[in-house]
């Protein structure tokens, strides 16, 4: 079996939706760990040094990535005076399309499909 083969077989039934967040905007496991960081704690508000202690992750890389879900819409930040705060948007969309991928990530089934995905965009 080819590759493309393989990659169309594993993607074939992800929902369109779910496969396109994955592509554009969930596309590190740092980025991930970010949405379940928000998702678990709505309201948190915080510097990405203590999102990154939270989480276990570098601080520089989740800077980073914290960058992209703002570019993306899924993330808001603050600057204030000595430090940038980020937060979940409160748009109510975007909470629902990250509520709806960390709900497909209970099936065991989808959560390799999107790990194959987010190792692709690594490449």
């Amino acid at each position: 079996m080819t590759q493309v083969d393989m990659s169309s077989q594993l993607m074939d039934d992800m929902e369109p939706t779910l496969l396109q967040f994955l592509q554009t905007t969930v596309n590190s496991f740092i980025k991930w760990d970010l949405l379940r960081f928000f998702h678990d704690n709505p309201h948190a508000a915080d510097t990405p040094e203590n999102i990154a202690r939270y989480i276990g992750r570098d601080a520089s890389m989740v800077e980073q990535d914290l960058d992209g879900l703002v570019e993306a819409g899924v993330v808001r930040v603050n600057d204030v005076p000595g430090a940038r705060i980020y937060a979940m948007s409160n748009d109510p969309d975007v909470q629902g399309q990250v509520d709806n991928f960390l709900l497909a990530c209970n099936d065991r089934q989808f959560r390799v499909k999107a790990i194959y995905q987010v190792i692709r965009a690594m490449r």
